[in-house]
C-alpha cells in the first residue's frame, strides 16, 4: 500500500493592517469621524489643508497602538478615542512641519501640504493641530495624561532639531541615528501606549511594559521605514527612491554602508550625504552590496522582538494577539 506523505503544516496568511485593526475598527471609525469634527475652523484654509491630509490617508498606527492596549488591559470607557485622536493630531502637525524643513513634495503618493498649499500655510496648520489638541488634552481631565503628551511634544521636537543637526553630516554615527529616532519617532509611540495602560489603571509594571512595547516597535518602524528608501520602489512607498539621502540624512542602512565600503565607495556615499547629489541608483546597490539592508533589518527584528517579549504577559485577548501580529507587520510591510 502506497502511503501518502503529509503535507507540511502551511503557515497562517499574514493579515492585512484593516485585518490586523478589526477587534478596534469601531473605534478607529469613531477617531477618523473625531478628526473630522475637530479639524473645522471658520477659517477655510484650515478646512481645506485639513482635508487634504484626511484624504491623504495613513496608517494610523499610533492611535490604533493606544485603542489596542486600553481593550487588551479591558478598559470600556470612550476617553481612548479622544486621545487616540490627540495623538494623531501630535502626529500630523509633526508632518506638516518635516515636510516644510525637508522641501519635500510627495508623502503617501500625493503631493504634501507645503507643494499644494505653500510652506507658510502648512507650518501655521501644523501649529492649530498642536494647539487643537492641547485642548482636547484638557477636555480628557487628566494631568498625568497631559504630562506624557507635553513631555512627548517636547522630546519631538528635540529630535527634529538633532536630525536638523545630522543633516549632510557623514560622520553621524549609529547612535547620533538612534538618538533621533528614539525622540523623533518611538516617543509617540511610547506615549500612546503609556497612555492605553493609564486609561486601564494598568499596574506601574505594565504600563511600564506597555511603554517599552511602543518605543520598540516605533523604532522598528522608523528602521523599516528607512530601510525602503534604499529597498523599496516609489510607486510603494509613496516617495522617491533615495529621497532621505537627496535630503541629506544619513540612516541607517547608509551609516552601516559606510562602515562596510570599500574607499572609494565611501567617498561616494560621504560625497552624496554632504551635497545631496550623486548617483542614487549605484549608492543603492553599494548599500545592498555591502549587507546594509540586511543589517538594518535585523535591527528592526531586534526591536520587534522586544516589543513582543513586553506585551507577551498581558491577559490574553485577541487584543493582545493583535499587538503581538502587529510586531510581525512592522517587518513584513512594503510602505
Amino acid at each position: 500500500m502506497q502511503i501518502t506523505p503529509a503535507l507540511p503544516p502551511q503557515a497562517p496568511r499574514a493579515r492585512s493592517l484593516p485585518e490586523l485593526l478589526a477587534p478596534v475598527a469601531d473605534e478607529m471609525r469613531a477617531v477618523d469621524v473625531t478628526i473630522r469634527q475637530r479639524l473645522t475652523s471658520d477659517v477655510a484654509l484650515i478646512g481645506a489643508i485639513g482635508d487634504h491630509i484626511i484624504g491623504a490617508g495613513g496608517k494610523r498606527l499610533r492611535p490604533a497602538i493606544l485603542l489596542l492596549i486600553a481593550r487588551a488591559m479591558g478598559y470600556r470607557g470612550k476617553s481612548h478615542v479622544l486621545l487616540a485622536t490627540v495623538i494623531e493630531f501630535i502626529h500630523t502637525a509633526t508632518l506638516l512641519h518635516d515636510d516644510v524643513v525637508d522641501e519635500s513634495d510627495l508623502r503617501r503618493g500625493r503631493p504634501t501640504s507645503n507643494a499644494a498649499f505653500g510652506n507658510a500655510a502648512s507650518v501655521l496648520v501644523g501649529d492649530f493641530l498642536y494647539s487643537r489638541a492641547f485642548q482636547m488634552m484638557v477636555e480628557a481631565g487628566s494631568m498625568r495624561v497631559m504630562q506624557i503628551l507635553a513631555d512627548a511634544t517636547n522630546r519631538i521636537a528635540e529630535g527634529e532639531v538633532l536630525q536638523l543637526l545630522n543633516i549632510h553630516d557623514p560622520t553621524v554615527d549609529e547612535t547620533r541615528y538612534l538618538g533621533v529616532v528614539e525622540r523623533k519617532t518611538a516617543t509617540l509611540f511610547e506615549a500612546a501606549a503609556r497612555i492605553g495602560a493609564i486609561l486601564a489603571n494598568a499596574a506601574p509594571s505594565v504600563e511600564d511594559d506597555c511603554a517599552r512595547y511602543g518605543a520598540a516597535i516605533g523604532t522598528a518602524f522608523q528602521i523599516i521605514d528607512d530601510v525602503l528608501d534604499y529597498d523599496g520602489s516609489a510607486q510603494t512607498i509613496g516617495k522617491r527612491v533615495g529621497d532621505d539621502l537627496r535630503e541629506g540624512k544619513p540612516t541607517l542602512p547608509v551609516i552601516h554602508a559606510l562602515r562596510a565600503a570599500s574607499p572609494g565607495q565611501k567617498t561616494q556615499v560621504e560625497n552624496a550625504i554632504r551635497d545631496g547629489r550623486g548617483d542614487f541608483t549605484q549608492i543603492a546597490q553599494i548599500v545592498h552590496d555591502n549587507g546594509s539592508i540586511e543589517y538594518a533589518r535585523q535591527c528592526a527584528r531586534a526591536q520587534c522582538e522586544a516589543a513582543g517579549d513586553a506585551v507577551a504577559s498581558l491577559p490574553p485577548s485577541e487584543f493582545r494577539d493583535r499587538l503581538l501580529e502587529l510586531t510581525v507587520f512592522a517587518m513584513r510591510r512594503d510602505r
